[in-house]
């Protein structure tokens, strides 16, 4: 046996059942894999673990589909593997019909939910997970036609129906197929690194769009982050990008010293706030130039950097292409 054959799998199940909207099975698969195939090819083989994906349904029927395509399930719940990662998709219309006819799904769900499984519900699958009481006194959302009722038929669900992605330990929630992709490829830099989630973004997802952890709702994230001072200096830096002051001074401007405000900081954000300026920055950076027509020199200067080479050698270590290769991806996307 290889080494390759001795490394546990990625363990991860998608259910399926009738009026799911195939878009929010494919694109995982799709968004997945491609992360696989790129940890394959630039890890070493004993680093690399690879996925089993697996469809989960009811029964072992073929379960047609409103597109023509006929989804044909690997397993039941009663044989299905223990999930580290159980994706719930989205469905077509009216969600209550399925709900009702989907119990053992729902069963499995809780009791997976029991065992360790990460959950991402899609749009109205959201439904199911809500049916399997784990979003009771935590936030969710669903696909916005749908949340009058959703708040009606599941009131203990805290439901943010103005944010596309939520948050609750192992628990996402995402409204729209968008916001999926943003949770997938979070998800890959999880399982792979930064590099193959930067790999299929860029492949997949639209690259305008802000990063996972500036558009969810995570819950619990005022009580992790209760160091009001820092929040200040956090609100401060994001207002100042084109500041000259060095992060000693601005610590000093303050009243901290250097060394406690480092260690706060990290405390606080679990960045240091080199890494957090330079992630303003870059942020910035990006939506600038896929949104104005300045110059990479003028784009640098307007967030803080003294010179074109200064901004290209961070985009390049951030995000392995520079600033004009992004112009031109982003906007070909864009425009094209």
């Amino acid at each position: 046996m290889t080494k390759l054959q001795q490394v546990k799998a990625i363990e991860i199940s998608i259910l399926v059942y009738p009026h799911l909207l195939i878009t929010s099975l494919t694109l995982p698969i799709e968004m997945l894999r491609a992360g696989e195939a790129f940890a394959k090819s630039h890890r070493q083989q004993n680093e690399f673990k690879p996925l089993s994906i697996n469809l989960v349904a009811s029964s072992l029927k073929a379960i047609p589909n409103r597109t023509g395509l006929s989804i044909m399930p690997d397993c039941e719940t009663v044989t299905a593997p223990a999930s580290d990662l159980i994706i719930v998709p989205g469905i077509w219309r009216n969600p209550r019909p399925v709900v009702s006819k989907q119990q053992s799904l729902v069963k499995w769900l809780g009791d997976s939910w029991q065992q360790g499984s990460h959950i991402i519900g899609v749009g109205t699958g959201n439904c199911l997970v809500a049916e399997a009481g784990l979003l009771d006194g935590h936030p969710a959302t669903t696909h916005w036609h749908y949340a009058e009722q959703f708040k009606r038929d599941y009131p203990k669900v805290q439901l943010k129906p103005d944010f596309f992605i939520t948050q609750s330990e192992r628990m996402y929630t995402v409204a729209s197929l968008n916001a999926l992709a943003d949770v997938i490829v979070h998800i890959i830099s999880q399982y792979y690194g930064r590099e193959a989630a930067q790999h299929v973004e860029r492949n997949f997802s639209h690259e305008i769009r802000k990063p996972y952890e500036d558009q969810r709702y995570l819950e619990g994230a005022v009580d992790k982050h209760p160091d009001e001072l820092i929040a200040q200096i956090q609100f401060w830096l994001k207002n100042n990008l084109t500041s000259e002051l060095t992060l000693q001074e601005i610590a000093a401007q303050f009243s901290l010293s250097y060394r406690t405000f480092t260690r706060r900081f990290r405390q606080a954000t679990s960045q240091t706030p080199v890494e957090y300026w330079q992630q303003l920055r870059v942020q910035t950076a990006k939506e600038l130039l896929a949104s104005s027509n300045l110059s990479i020199q003028e784009v640098a200067l307007e967030v803080g950097y003294n010179d074109q080479g200064h901004l290209t050698r961070v985009f390049k270590k951030v995000l392995s292409q520079t600033p004009s290769e992004y112009r031109t991806v982003v906007r070909r996307k864009l425009f094209g």
